[in-house]
């Protein structure tokens, strides 16, 4: 489940205690351009006891990656072994904008983090000739982890969404987190999937795959409002996370078949007319992967995510949702979580 952005940190834990109670297995945190995500998952990790914490997700260009991988270790010590390190390469926006780094060779500087990492868990004295990552640099000498991991291995989740690195995540890491997932169009992922998949180290285990989307148990009426009110999130990234030829989330609609309404979305948000772009967003694309609607839609959808492979079903819960918790229990009564 995403954790939504609070207006006081008690409101966040208060909060993320409730959905624990409920039966939430993974509460998610995202890291963009506002506050940091590990300051937050500190303060959950000592507040809750069994729901486990992810980052969703921490760029690898933001920290070095020995400081990735010594956060990851800090935060599993402080949950008591419960914490997932999402990782992703963000886009030229965040990174450059943000940031101020170089955004180069992002699947490989992916790949080479995710080496260092274990290396660190591993206690290792880190020595790493990569192509995106030298260690040592500058002289010095090879170190190793100064404190002893509560987990040699933490799980680590990519988020991807090009073919090659999809192929890459299938092959490297325990979790997958594909944003704008389409249940319904999840083949085109397969041949991706496959490749990664002949390459992996069997110890890995089988791929976790993370999607969802927001859900409300509602009439017809209700439904449409929640659809129309993700127009503007789709619309964002779909139109405006990047430039014309550059855009990932744009080409993630073209390769699900909304070439038209990919372009049309792009053209006319960077031209300043994010209305008509948010109207242009795919209704087919909102009615499939949002579980907004009555019992039996949000059942046929529950059970298309779990034919598409997800494993997680990672959730937000709307505001004019009376009782998230209780609704939190009816989804892993029907899903038989």
């Amino acid at each position: 489940m995403n954790v939504p952005r609070f207006a006081s940190a008690e409101e966040a834990v208060t909060w993320a205690v409730s959905m624990e109670t409920a039966g939430i297995d993974v509460l998610w945190i995202g890291e963009a351009y506002g506050f940091d995500a590990v300051s937050l998952l500190g303060l959950l990790a000592g507040r809750t006891s069994r729901v486990q914490l992810g980052s969703a997700i921490l760029p690898v260009f933001s920290r070095s990656p020995a400081l990735t991988a010594m956060t990851a270790a800090g935060l599993d010590f402080v949950s008591s072994g419960r914490f997932i390190l999402g990782l992703g390469a963000s886009g030229p926006q965040v990174v450059q904008g943000w940031h101020g780094a170089a955004y180069d060779r992002p699947l490989l500087r992916t790949r080479e983090t995710i080496d260092v990492c274990r290396l660190v868990w591993a206690r290792e004295k880190l020595q790493y000739d990569g192509k995106t990552i030298a260690l040592p640099g500058g002289g010095g000498r090879p170190l190793k982890l100064l404190n002893q991991p509560v987990r040699s291995d933490i799980p680590i989740y990519i988020a991807a969404l090009g073919a090659k690195n999809v192929a890459l995540t299938a092959e490297v890491a325990q979790g997958w987190l594909p944003i704008f997932f389409h249940p319904d169009k999840h083949d085109v992922w397969g041949p991706s999937l496959a490749e990664g998949t002949s390459r992996r180290n069997a110890a890995l285990g089988p791929l976790e795959i993370v999607a969802g989307g927001p859900v409300s148990i509602c009439d017809e009426g209700e439904a449409d409002r929640l659809r129309d009110a993700e127009r503007a999130h789709v619309a964002l990234y779909v139109g405006g996370m990047g430039s014309v030829g550059h855009n990932f989330y744009n080409d993630l609609f073209v390769k699900y078949g909304y070439e038209e309404h990919a372009h049309g979305i792009q053209e006319l948000y960077l031209s300043g007319k994010r209305a008509e772009a948010e109207a242009l967003v795919p209704a087919d694309y909102l009615r499939s992967t949002l579980l907004v609607g009555d019992e039996d839609h949000i059942r046929g959808r529950l059970e298309a995510y779990g034919a598409a492979g997800v494993t997680c079903l990672n959730i937000e819960i709307p505001d004019s949702v009376d009782d998230p918790a209780a609704l939190v229990r009816t989804l892993r009564e029907w899903t038989g979580a």
